[in-house]
């Protein structure tokens, strides 16, 4: 999450857990949500079975 003051009005850019999003718009606070995940890691095996079947 990120804050930024900026002539005395608090701005925010959330990115990932949406909770914080929706608290931080209760209060009337100018807040941006970006919905973002970390890329799934997966085992070596497992990536070639899902490219075969894909």
């Amino acid at each position: 999450m990120t804050i930024k003051i900026k002539s005395g009005k608090i701005k925010v850019l959330n990115i990932g857990i949406e909770l914080f999003y929706s608290e931080l718009k209760k209060q009337g606070i100018d807040v941006i949500h970006v919905e973002w995940k970390p890329p799934i890691k997966l085992e070596k095996e497992i990536e070639d079975i899902l490219s075969k079947v894909m």
